[in-house]
């Protein structure tokens, strides 16, 4: 029987993402992990025409739902033992908005993690971009996390796998970026 509830519990923990917590901060910090995440709940889908990177207000943005849920997560990352990490963002707002709400540290815009979206050609190059990127991150001496704000499409391209607002991808990677294995975490 005490069996059973342990079981039970661990169950539970596990569909809550409480068991493990160190286990993120740990991979993270040893140096062959990054977290790649989508960018918090900004409605709708693409950006409008005529958008541009240098007015926010012409880019589809997080709304106060979004907020609230980029400032959960970076609690979330918090509770599980990422206090500070490095934090880089792709230059849209909503990826900007979402990395600084995080609150885990300084944001920095990277061009390889922008979107392609609305130039599907560009998916290879940008992927392989990212890779190279990663792979020079990577070698940072300060042993920090790192952390990726982005977009669906860019994570989909590199793990193959679709994420929703939020979502976070704990990619397990070579020394020349390359993907060798992921595990996703669900928004919190």
């Amino acid at each position: 029987m005490k069996l059973l509830i342990h079981c039970w519990l661990l169950g539970l923990a596990l569909l809550h993402g409480s068991v493990g917590a160190s286990e993120l901060a740990s991979r993270l910090k040893a140096g062959q992990h990054v977290l790649l995440m989508r960018h918090a709940y900004a409605p709708g889908v693409g950006d409008p025409p005529g958008y541009s990177l240098d007015r926010c207000d012409s880019q589809r943005r997080l709304n106060d739902e979004g907020r609230r849920q980029a400032a959960g997560i970076g609690n979330w990352l918090r509770a599980q033992g990422i206090a500070q990490a490095r934090v880089f963002s792709s230059p849209w707002c909503r990826c900007t908005e979402t990395a600084q709400l995080l609150g885990l540290g300084p944001v920095t815009v990277e061009p390889s993690i922008a979107s392609f979206f609305d130039q599907a050609e560009r998916s290879a190059a940008q992927t392989k971009a990212l890779e190279n990127f990663i792979a020079k991150a990577m070698r940072s001496p300060d042993g920090a996390p790192l952390i990726l704000v982005t977009h669906q499409v860019n994570i989909s391209e590199f793990v193959g796998q679709a994420v929703g607002t939020g979502d976070m991808v704990l990619a397990r990677v070579t020394t020349q970026g390359k993907l060798v294995d992921h595990q996703r975490y669900p928004s919190p």
